[in-house]
């Protein structure tokens, strides 16, 4: 997983929307679409984003795509982030000789 596919997807209010959308559970493309004031081929390419960064499942049944969260893409590309940052990273030994 690439963190600068995941972090471009996650650049537009649509997609993060998208994201929001989804953790109530699985959607088709068109009750996703509705919420959107946007075509639905401008959405597609919304989707397509999400689901190349891997952030998004989609799954057809009887017609229609199902999106899903793909959550373990998302946390792995914090933490990654936050490791680059050095935020979280802690060394056991720091801890020793802390209280005294």
């Amino acid at each position: 997983m690439a963190m600068t596919s995941v972090f471009d997807a996650l650049s537009h209010p649509i997609r993060r929307e998208v994201l929001e959308l989804l953790k109530g559970g699985g959607k088709t493309a068109g009750e996703l679409a509705d919420h959107f004031p946007v075509s639905k081929p401008t959405m597609s390419g919304h989707f397509a984003k999400l689901k190349a960064a891997n952030l998004i499942l989609g799954e057809s049944r009887g017609g229609n795509v199902i999106y899903t969260l793909n959550l373990t893409t998302l946390e792995e590309a914090v933490m990654g982030f936050m490791g680059r940052m050095g935020v979280g990273a802690t060394d056991p030994q720091d801890d020793e000789g802390a209280g005294q």
